[in-house]
């Protein structure tokens, strides 16, 4: 989808935020749909529908003094400055991330964890400090990426990693380098359940996961403070979601930069990706003598096509957890009633 620019300024970047549950068809996932059906679901695509993306104050800020610009799209936002315009090499842009609608908590695949606002005072002194625990950090600086050359796509994810003892049900994790996601809680007693995504995961889009959450540092004094998320500032607002972090300069990798030596807009400025994953549930059909018959396996929920092949599809709206009795999660359920 092109984004026109006004005359005499330059794009800094594109940052596009984009949903499997609304663009996969079915089990084919988005970047595998051919020719025309794609750029069909890509059209449709709205991200303002769920989502809302806003610069941080400091963040607008910067952008008027050097004269910048910054414009919504379906899929995100593009950022511009003026032809002439130098940006310092420690420029860094923040944007918050809201959830619009309830029901994206439904159909996004995450691993069920709370988001509390934590407020602890600093010992001796009695300073304030708020934390919002499982808030997600996307950066540049530590995205990941997939192909190459022209086909180099810049993903804002961390790389997707092996298992850890602390990840949860909906966790992706790198097995021998294929991807799997846990479609259980860990126990402890053996392997917890799991559901390949695909043979190669650098043949598959770097989805958001649990490793973006990053570790609190907790200022010195500071107690109790959460194990993951974020420190809450003035510029943070309680109901954040999500932070999207870009920085001026990569030097590890220079694709995720958006400006040159010079401070000046790259003239192949980068297009960031942030992709969330759609949520994966055992499919149970309930007819009208109540009796239930569940699919062979989790099945993606979309919002085109049907995972099944055949048969009714469920709703988005309603996923159930069913636990065992030490209140592990065994697997996510979604109901349809025929």
């Amino acid at each position: 989808m092109a984004e026109r620019i006004i005359s005499g300024y330059n794009k800094l970047f594109e940052l596009r935020l984009l949903h499997h549950y609304w663009l996969d068809d079915g089990k084919t996932v988005f970047d595998r749909i051919p020719g025309e059906r794609k750029d069909h679901l890509f059209q449709t695509y709205d991200v303002g529908t769920f989502l809302d993306i806003a610069p941080s104050e400091s963040t607008s800020k910067v952008l008027k003094v050097h004269g910048g610009i910054l414009r919504n799209t379906a899929t995100g936002c593009i950022a511009a400055i003026p032809g002439d315009a130098s940006l310092p090499p420690d420029t860094v842009f923040e944007f918050i991330i809201r959830v619009r609608s309830a029901e994206f908590y439904n159909y996004t695949a995450m691993t069920l964890r709370p988001q509390p606002v934590r407020e602890l005072c600093s010992e001796p002194g009695n300073e304030k400090f708020r934390f919002k625990e499982n808030v997600p950090l996307y950066s540049n600086l530590t995205g990941a990426s997939r192909g190459a050359g022209a086909d180099k796509t810049l993903f804002l994810s961390r790389e997707i990693q092996a298992l850890d003892p602390a990840d949860g049900i909906e966790s992706l994790i790198d097995r021998s380098g294929a991807l799997y996601q846990l479609t259980t809680d860990q126990t402890g007693s053996g392997m917890p359940g799991m559901q390949k995504l695909g043979n190669d995961k650098n043949a598959l889009p770097v989805f958001a996961n649990q490793g973006d959450v990053p570790v609190i540092v907790a200022p010195e004094g500071v107690a109790g403070a959460p194990a993951r998320g974020i420190i809450l500032t003035g510029e943070i607002p309680d109901d954040v979601f999500a932070l999207v972090r870009l920085f001026a300069i990569r030097n590890s990798d220079d694709d995720f930069s958006f400006t040159d030596g010079n401070g000046l807009a790259k003239s192949n400025p980068p297009v960031f990706h942030l992709r969330f994953k759609n949520r994966l549930t055992w499919w149970k059909r309930i007819d009208r003598k109540r009796k239930e018959t569940f699919s062979a396996e989790p099945l993606p929920l979309t919002f085109f096509g049907n995972a099944s092949g055949t048969g009714q599809k469920p709703s988005a709206g309603v996923v159930k957890a069913e636990k065992d009795d030490k209140n592990n999660i065994t697997r996510l359920v979604s109901e349809i009633f025929v």
